[in-house]
């Protein structure tokens, strides 16, 4: 009993360090969701004030396009991982959830061509934007007008390797979910393996 029981504890390790490591990406994905939360809070708070001070005072903020362009692009790549771990991204859900109750494998399967198809994709995105920071980054390339406003290009391009980075790592984990729903036929109602997905 005592050998069983280390034997036990021996192959439960490693699922720990598993679970624990999924539990600390969930975590960054998250913040980088509340991130763009408040990102879309302060963009909300600036047009107004632009708009407010435009109108009321005759003073506009300078830069205000220049800056909403380019938080817009933020927000999209820091709430982009999180939007797929809660399954928000476009898709046919009649098609999905009728494959959901009639073939769960089916279904499963088709999660899994999507995260590889979806992983490459975000990958070749990855590979192509790494030089355009390096480029901003080296030359300081800014957005506006110099003499009225200027705002630095880099922080965006690094923003998106970093969503694009989440994304492709979310995108394993729901291929890795994806093909333990193959393997075991264990699909909960969201269509994720044995309900992979834990509660933060």
């Amino acid at each position: 009993m005592i050998v069983r029981t280390d034997q036990n504890d021996g192959q439960n390790q490693p699922d720990s360090k598993s679970q624990s490591l999924r539990h600390w990406v969930d975590r960054v994905t998250l913040a980088l969701n509340v991130l763009g939360s408040l990102l879309i809070v302060a963009v909300m708070v600036l047009v107004n004030a632009d708009v407010i001070g435009r109108g009321a005072f005759g003073l506009p903020i300078s830069g205000v396009p220049e800056m909403v362009s380019l938080s817009i692009v933020a927000i999209v790549f820091l709430q982009v991982a999180q939007t797929f771990k809660m399954g928000r991204l476009t898709r046919s859900d009649a098609l999905m959830g009728a494959m959901q109750r009639r073939a769960p494998r089916m279904r499963a399967f088709v999660e899994l061509i999507f995260c590889i198809g979806a992983g490459g994709i975000m990958l070749q995105l990855l590979i192509a934007s790494w030089p355009l920071f390096v480029k901003a980054w080296k030359r300081n390339t800014f957005e506006g007008t110099i003499g009225d406003f200027t705002a630095p290009i880099w922080p965006v391009k690094m923003i998106i390797l970093i969503g694009c980075t989440a994304l492709i790592i979310q995108l394993i984990y729901a291929g890795k979910d994806a093909i333990t729903a193959l393997v075991d036929g264990k699909v909960d109602k969201t269509g994720k393996a044995g309900g992979a997905d834990e509660q933060l």
